[in-house]
């Protein structure tokens, strides 16, 4: 069965499909996690882009003060862009991956090294963590990702 594409009916028995959708869950709730993050900064530090965002910290010019840019935000928001940049295409590829009969073990090899260097990315940006820690956890993921894109194209296009 290692090497056939999975029927649709089968995927929810498909130990590998299951384990993508587990990690698939955890790596977009850590996104989604990043934009409360960035909310967070942006209210304990009064610093917003929109001017209907400062309504509740006065009017006029009193407000405009508000409209600023603070590094403890724009930290949280380059980190929320980074995971879109490196997430999406995890999803996507992961899936094709995960339909191209994978064994269990190095899928789950796969997608545990993704959502764990990904996980430390986030870290290494919010404490931050020295560099090369941060630029190493984003290496690391975009290999995984390359590595399954790679499967892929071997299993559909016989490479």
């Amino acid at each position: 069965r290692r090497g056939e594409m999975a029927k649709s009916t089968q995927l929810i028995d498909n130990e590998v499909f299951r384990a993508y959708a587990t990690y698939t869950v955890i790596v977009l709730l850590k996104m989604m996690l990043m934009s409360l993050i960035t909310a967070y900064f942006r209210i304990t530090r009064k610093a917003f882009v929109n001017p209907e965002d400062t309504a509740s910290f006065g009017k006029g010019d009193s407000a405009k003060k508000f409209l600023r840019t603070d590094p403890d935000v724009e930290r949280a928001r380059r980190g929320h862009l980074n995971d879109l940049e490196n997430i999406v295409p995890f999803v996507g590829i992961g899936l094709l991956y995960a339909l191209s009969g994978p064994e269990l073990s190095t899928a789950l090899l796969h997608f545990r090294i993704f959502a764990g260097a990904r996980i430390f990315h986030t870290l290494a940006y919010l404490i931050p963590l020295p560099q090369p820690g941060r630029g190493l956890s984003w290496a690391v993921g975009y290999s995984v990702t390359f590595s399954m894109a790679y499967k892929v194209l071997k299993t559909a296009l016989l490479l």
